[in-house]
């Protein structure tokens, strides 16, 4: 099978979109078709065999805001390109909406023609007009980005749920999107529970497909010493959703007991707000952040940590904790979204948003190794047994092969 596989940004790190687009496109390989990643930046890390077409955005996020404003009018020689500088110097976020512009107008003029186009997660009016072209489009929901709206403008001051408003309006479109495909891909129950309902996706269009871990790469080892006083949580960055505020708070009443650290994967959202919780919370010095490591650092951060912590408010899968699972690391995680199906009896689940039970759930294992080593025991064989990325990739050809047979005459 000749398989494209859509993603406007494809973050490798921290349990971010290139994990997904890595280890399902070497699946894919494995079984003998062939796969090409469209991809906008950060491009992801892929497998060779497959191949990743570029296509470059203006990335204006990683600009300064001057730099944003007085952008070289040479580089807006496209439509596409004033969409985006346009919708972002205007508080929107519209780096799905151009890349999909994009998409298609490079599939349009493609010599290269494909069985089935796979978009990851941008649902845009140009994955819709892909389907003019006769293309089947299989979309994969990770979970419904309403939740990081809706948790964003809640804990959001007046001044800045106007601005909220306007950043998140690209779910109107995603919503809309979504609503017109026929196959929808989603990661767990829950996900596709909340996705029925607030995108109002028939269910029948909705397939549960769990993501897989490469329990070859993440495992335990022999040979890196596991710590005793090292909490570790994996986040892509600290939005709401993440609950990064609460493990914070949780740590600020272990520290009055226990010597402990905090190594935190991923990076804050730079307006200062993270990091003056932290020093108000007396923790500047027991708390760290580490960004953009590769695959091989993050497994042994994994295999270092003491516990790793979920904090989540919601989570479509919870990687990070699939992954923790599988390289040994006893898990601490709330009962939000799809946790419970990742982790089940594996794992201490605690309710989301709920410090004082956080900080309980962390201290109980601290003071316990043996339950601690139990856990890994068994969180290591959950994640083989039910959890791998052949599995995946089966049942998504079979969503495939749906959607092709629909798109017939």
């Amino acid at each position: 099978m000749r398989i494209c596989i859509l993603s406007y940004r494809s973050y490798t790190y921290s349990g971010g979109q290139g994990v997904y687009l890595r280890y399902l496109s070497r699946a894919f390989r494995d079984m003998g078709h062939k796969v090409d990643i469209v991809s906008g930046p950060p491009y992801p890390e892929l497998d060779e065999g497959v191949k990743l077409i570029k296509l470059p955005s203006l990335d204006l996020y990683t600009m300064s805001s001057v730099r944003r404003l007085f952008i070289n009018p040479r580089k807006l020689d496209s439509r596409p390109d004033v969409v985006e500088w346009l919708g972002t110097m205007t508080g929107y976020f519209s780096e799905p909406l151009a890349f999909g512009m994009r998409a298609y107008n490079l599939l349009r003029y493609s010599q290269q023609k494909y069985d089935v186009i796979h978009d990851n997660q941008t649902m845009s009016y140009g994955v819709l007009k892909l389907r003019e072209l006769g293309y089947p489009v299989v979309e994969t929901i990770h979970h419904p980005v309403t939740i990081d709206r809706d948790l964003a403008m809640k804990s959001a001051s007046l001044k800045n749920k106007l601005g909220y408003m306007r950043w998140y309006s690209f779910v109107d479109m995603q919503m809309k999107v979504a609503r017109q495909l026929s196959h929808v891909i989603t990661v767990s129950e829950m996900a596709k529970e909340h996705i029925a309902d607030v995108f109002k996706i028939p269910p029948e269009r909705l397939h549960v497909i769990y993501n897989g871990i490469d329990t070859a790469e993440f495992s335990p080892s022999d040979k890196v010493t596991r710590l005793e006083n090292r909490l570790l949580a994996v986040i892509s960055r600290d939005t709401a959703v993440k609950g990064l505020k609460y493990l914070l708070e949780a740590l600020a009443i272990l520290h009055q007991k226990h010597n402990l650290e905090l190594v935190v994967v991923g990076s804050t959202m730079g307006d200062g707000v993270t990091e003056k919780r932290i020093h108000n919370l007396g923790l500047d010095h027991h708390v760290s952040f580490t960004d953009q490591i590769d695959t091989q650092e993050l497994v042994n951060q994994y295999r270092q940590a003491t516990i790793t912590v979920v904090p989540s408010i919601y989570e479509g899968f919870g990687l990070p904790a699939a992954e923790a699972m599988a390289c040994g690391s006893p898990v601490v995680c709330t009962t939000a979204g799809a946790l419970p199906e990742v982790v089940g009896d594996a794992g201490v689940m605690v309710p989301p948003a709920d410090v004082k039970a956080l900080a309980n759930a962390i201290e109980s294992l601290m003071e316990n190794p043996d339950r601690r080593n139990n856990l890994a025991h068994m969180g290591r064989q959950r994640i083989a047994e039910k959890f791998n990325w052949q599995t995946t990739a089966k049942q998504t050809l079979a969503t495939y092969t749906e959607a092709i047979e629909l798109q017939k005459p």
